[in-house]
């Protein structure tokens, strides 16, 4: 049986990315493909118990290096239960959110250097990596528009930092994919959901079945 393909969403708070999981896959099972949504923190019992930990409000939070540690566990076993196997099984992972979110917000917005994270990373998943990174880049007048929306003002731990750190994270995501161009598609974002999926299956293309 063939392998299936590993594909991750990335970007920003309020990219977009869970709409734009739920359309890809609707357009892959449509062309009979399996597949499976999933996300990070998540995708397993325990690791959704991480994801509680990791962004619930109550308490005073956790210093970047534990974080960094608890998102690498709950990748782990994300990986090992979830996404190896779907994979093996010949189905698509449509994640939202993998390591290089972890790069971007313990990394680039954390303070962490790109080298420890993804040593977390090899030691806790075996350093795999998707297929395809699909980077969703929206301005910032549109997400504060979307999470306004979204969250009001009850945004998670994570998601409720200053504007200055998701700058960084932003600009942390644009390096990897000016780095990585080979596994990173730039999609813009500010588009209407339909927009948006289109330049998602333009940019799937090649590896659509």
């Amino acid at each position: 049986m063939m392998r299936g393909m590993f594909i991750a969403l990335e970007g920003g708070e309020g990219a977009g990315k869970s709409t734009q999981a739920r359309l890809l896959a609707e357009a892959l099972r449509a062309r009979g493909q399996a597949c499976v949504i999933t996300r990070e923190p998540g995708g397993t019992s325990g690791a959704e118990a991480i994801r509680a930990l990791l962004l619930g409000t109550e308490g005073e939070g956790w210093h970047p290096r534990a974080e960094a540690l608890l998102f690498a566990a709950a990748r782990s076993d994300h990986v090992e239960r979830l996404i190896i196997p779907a994979l093996e099984r010949g189905e698509w992972v449509i994640c939202d959110r993998f390591v290089d979110s972890s790069r971007a917000y313990q990394g680039g917005g954390g303070g962490l250097s790109d080298a420890e994270v993804l040593d977390l990373h090899r030691i806790g998943s075996g350093g795999l990596l998707p297929d395809l990174t699909l980077l969703f880049e929206v301005s910032p007048a549109i997400v504060a528009a979307r999470l306004a929306a979204r969250d009001g003002d009850q945004a998670d731990r994570i998601g409720g930092r200053d504007a200055s750190y998701h700058a960084a994270v932003a600009a942390a995501f644009a390096r990897f994919a000016e780095a990585e161009p080979e596994r990173f598609a730039r999609i813009n974002g500010d588009g209407s959901p339909d927009q948006v999926h289109a330049g998602v299956m333009t940019a799937l293309e090649p590896l659509l079945p």
